[in-house]
């Protein structure tokens, strides 16, 4: 990890390069730049000839028959979205929850992950693969993009053909290659709230035609939106640098090497939650939220959520770092070539935590810092050119280790808040430093071997079946002990506080293999013109409870309940690709119906035992929805486009669900959630935008000006697994403004405000431990102003 001296000096070389940058026309030899660039101007849809690798192979996206959206660099500069939380809202079909980096679910069409499902155990069911290679762990959606080329967002099962587990779907990303011809971009933006970042990027030759390289850095600064009156000074910041380097090596036309690593190092103030509301459960008057608060003389900092202001009283922090190395070799037989990708990746997350959210010492700390690491191995076999059968096989093997050390320490104010007020036998020093250290390790090896082909049974009908085995092991241990409190003898005393957190062990394994697959039949009607119809097959490997069991009545972990089963995904979908009036309008729709059979998720234990909450499997959740990719050009001078996504999603069958917060009472019960919409979900949602840009002069330079809206859309929605009416999200529009200018010789400058209307909307709300009434969440970003300075050579 880099020291803070090393820091600045990352962050003040990539402002000087932003500041520095000559300004020249762009390179013209790197084909994938071509055709990012030459389609730069169509946005968020798939529209156009937009080269798309969604089948492992070079293709126009309007001829795939998959749904699927493709958000390019040239929006990504436009909008400046830098994450995935940003992509969002020029996606509506994609979701983002997240109240801390281990804690974020990525979901498309409602499913990949249950929504406060941070465990080890668990693998996600959005596929994240940069540059071909799958990221195992969801923090990575919180990374800053790093020269990007294209983010192609599939919908829908991709088990076939990419590595692992993409029930849901997969974010296909690419980064732009290394030029033969040097080229840079330069790019500093600044506004309010402390905002500065810096891009850079630089590409050239090493020796002529054979060896090229290539080099980026982002560095994000941002001061935190939260004002914590407690410890004097904002949090929830952003603090973050990005690298990435890779060499390109083709010594013949047959041979083609890419070497790539990337570093990205993360320390934000950050993650703490607001007050949001006060539910009423069904405890006595004294265990709810007001008595409680009354009882300790605590009044929240503020019941506003939107005056954002926070009153936790221990350290937090997000630090992260992300690391990795890999290579693609491809080669070329003339009928066919061969695909290596091989990769190194690793994790490291050192978190802090006040998960109490208040400025009582209830839960002084709750941190679980992990160290993962992975590898990955990938060899693929492609047929070349257009034949009557285009194929694809291929071989897959991952390897992933994940560790985990954890802290959860109780305060003086715990005895009162967790067990209950005004209890004369029972001292606050019971639980004042009680600590419970969970320390856990699971070990998965999955392997597959995999096909699929494209039977082009006449010029316009084509057959695509696929089919891929995957065989994964699993292994696992988990260990909590306790330490601290008060000394006691009394069995009545220990006893309450092993009803807080007790001691256990347990380790567990397991082995599971599949067949998934899918098969779809295209039909072009006119070369502008594409339908299909596919079903489709996905498979979530079954996991391991990482995070503790319930325990039989004799006291031992209940082995059955370490063990969840698979989730199994089956979609049908239905669509149509059209281009109109000489391709100058583009308008995708589909129609699908999607079956998930044992769902991953927190149930409450009915068997022997204590009742408690852990991790199993729902029977069954049902998710059906429309959605529409639309691109225009009526002229040279403006661009419009919309996305809309209508899903209809529920639990079908969920019997022993969580209770939602207002029937929880004074003991642990399971609810029958059947019938309930599945959290996280928005019924509607929808994104349009619209850029118009003409010939003028800036500062004594010809060139282009511009002004860009762009405005997202998603009605309310539950972000509790429980679908309390105290969780619900209300809607919300974000409206986003630009208007610059794009010089002839490179460079441009433009002025932008995110959320001008100064929507107030939350991010995520979840019900504080304890179950004592109060909501806390994340309010989304107020309205910023800021502008960016950019130039490319």
């Amino acid at each position: 990890m880099p020291t803070p001296t090393v820091r600045r000096l990352l962050s003040a070389t990539a402002i000087a390069a932003c500041i520095a940058t000559p300004t020249f026309a762009h390179a013209e030899d790197d084909p994938q730049s071509q055709s990012s660039r030459s389609n730069a101007t169509q946005g968020v849809a798939s529209v156009g000839d937009i080269v798309v690798t969604a089948r492992r192979r070079d293709e126009r996206a309007q001829d795939v028959p998959i749904a699927l959206t493709v958000v390019n660099e040239e929006l990504l500069d436009r909008t400046g979205a830098y994450n995935v939380g940003q992509i969002t809202q020029l996606a509506p079909s994609v979701q983002l929850l997240s109240s801390n980096p281990r804690n974020t679910a990525i979901t498309i069409r409602g499913l990949g992950a249950s929504y406060g499902l941070a465990n080890d155990g668990l693998e996600q069911g959005v596929g994240i693969y940069v540059d071909q290679v799958y990221y195992g762990r969801p923090a990575t959606a919180t990374l800053d993009f790093v020269d990007l080329d294209r983010i192609e967002i599939l919908r829908g099962p991709q088990g076939t053909l990419f590595g692992k587990n993409t029930t849901a779907g997969a974010l296909n990303i690419t980064t732009r290659t290394p030029s033969f011809t040097p080229e840079g971009q330069a790019e500093l933006s600044f506004g309010d709230y402390g905002f500065l970042q810096a891009k850079a990027t630089f590409s050239g030759p090493i020796i002529d035609d054979k060896l090229a390289a290539r080099f980026s850095v982002v560095s994000t600064r941002r001061d935190g939106l939260l004002d914590n009156v407690t410890v004097g000074r904002k949090q929830n910041s952003q603090d973050a640098i990005s690298l990435r380097g890779q060499l390109l090596f083709q010594p013949n036309d047959q041979l083609r090497v890419r070497l790539f690593a990337d570093y990205a190092d993360l320390t934000p103030d950050c993650c703490t939650q607001v007050y949001v509301t006060v539910g009423q459960t069904l405890k006595p008057a004294a265990q709810q939220f007001p008595a409680l608060a009354a009882g300790r003389g605590y009044t929240p900092a503020s019941t506003n959520p939107y005056a954002r202001i926070a009153d936790v009283d221990s350290a937090i922090q997000a630090d992260q770092i992300h690391r990795g190395v890999s290579a693609i070799i491809d080669y070329d037989f003339g009928w066919a070539t061969l695909t290596s990708v091989s990769a190194w990746r690793a994790w490291d997350w050192g978190p802090k935590n006040d998960r109490d959210y208040t400025a009582l010492d209830i839960t002084r700390q709750s941190a679980n810092p992990s160290w993962q690491d992975q590898w990955s191995q990938e060899l693929r076999l492609s047929s070349n050119g257009s034949n009557r059968i285009d194929w694809t096989v291929g071989l897959y093997a991952f390897h992933q280790a994940v560790e985990t050390h954890g802290v959860t320490e109780y305060g003086k104010d715990a005895v009162y808040w967790l067990i209950g007020p005004n209890l004369p036998n029972v001292p606050d020093a019971l639980l004042d430093g009680y600590k419970v250290f969970n320390d856990s390790r699971i070990e998965t090896d999955s392997y597959a071997v995999f096909g699929q082909l494209t039977w082009n049974i006449t010029d316009r009908l084509h057959l695509t079946p696929g089919l891929r085995y995957t065989k994964e092991d699993k292994s696992g241990w988990y260990q909590a002990t306790t330490a601290g409190g008060l000394v006691t003898t009394d069995p009545a005393l220990i006893t309450r506080r092993l009803g807080i957190a007790r001691p256990q062990a347990y380790d567990a394994s397991l082995s599971d293999d599949d067949l998934s697959g899918q098969v779809s039949l295209a039909y072009d009607v006119t070369d502008d013109v594409l339908t299909y119809a596919s079903v489709a097959r996905g498979y979530k490997s079954g996991g391991i409870n990482m995070a503790g069991i319930p325990n039989l009545p004799n006291g031992q972990p209940s082995l059955t309940n370490a063990v969840v089963k698979p989730e199994v995904v089956t979609t049908y979908e239905l669509g149509l690709k059209t281009q109109l009036f000489d391709r100058r309008v583009t308008a995708n729709l589909a129609a699908y119906r999607t079956d998930v059979k044992d769902y991953q998720a927190n149930v409450v234990d009915s068997g022997p035992g204590a009742l408690r909450g852990y991790l199993a499997n729902a029977d069954q959740v049902v998710i059906q929805g429309v959605e529409l990719d639309a691109f225009a050009r009526p002229n040279r001078n403006l661009d419009l486009y919309a996305n809309a996504a209508w899903t209809d999603a529920k639990y079908d069958s969920f019997t022993n669900g969580p209770c939602p917060l207002e029937l929880i009472g004074a003991s642990t019960v399971a609810c029958d959630l059947s019938g309930k919409k599945l959290p996280g979900v928005s019924p509607w949602a929808a994104s349009v935008g619209a850029e118009v840009h003409g010939k003028g002069g800036f500062l004594g330079q010809s060139g282009e000006l511009y002004g860009g809206v762009d405005a997202s859309y998603r009605s309310s929605y539950n972000s509790d697994a429980s679908v309390s009416r105290y969780t619900q999200i209300d809607s919300y529009t974000i409206l986003n403004l630009r208007a610059g200018f794009r010089a002839e010789n490179g460079w441009e400058a433009f002025v932008w405000v995110k959320n001008a209307l100064d929507e107030n909307y939350l991010q995520f709300v979840s019900v504080q431990s304890g179950n004592s009434g109060l909501v806390i969440g994340n309010p989304g970003d107020p309205r910023t102003v800021g502008i960016t300075l950019r130039a490319r050579y």
